[in-house]
């Protein structure tokens, strides 16, 4: 009797897989109580697009631009937060292009790097 492998899911990716310049889409959050209302606060519901746009030296925390607003979030808390996206700019995909250059344009200055 030969045994066949387990069909072997694809690892899902979290928003601490994402580095900074990186784009995501938020799919569920894991979190619960106190925590997931205060994702939930902020404008992390499924659907909604991210962008990394900075990362402490040592990685913990990372800033994200969510909605217009730019968010720091701790690396344990960005593990309760699942993504979809290959980590490219998939935000064309419902940002009009108007809106998509008002943010290129007024948050350019923010993807920083604190080395």
């Amino acid at each position: 009797m030969t045994l066949k492998p387990a069909a072997s899911k694809p690892a899902e990716l979290t928003l601490a897989d994402v580095v900074p310049g990186q784009h995501a889409v938020v799919s569920s959050l894991l979190s619960g109580g106190d925590m997931r209302r205060r994702l939930l606060d902020i404008g992390l519901t499924p659907g909604t697009q991210i962008k990394c746009i900075g990362q402490s030296p040592l990685g913990d925390p990372s800033a994200f631009l969510i909605r217009g607003a730019v968010i720091a979030l701790r690396r344990k808390d960005c593990r309760d937060i699942l993504i979809t996206g290959d980590g490219q700019n998939n935000s064309s995909r419902s940002l009009s292009p108007g809106y998509r250059e008002h943010i290129d344009r007024n948050h350019a200055s923010e993807a920083v790097s604190w080395d």
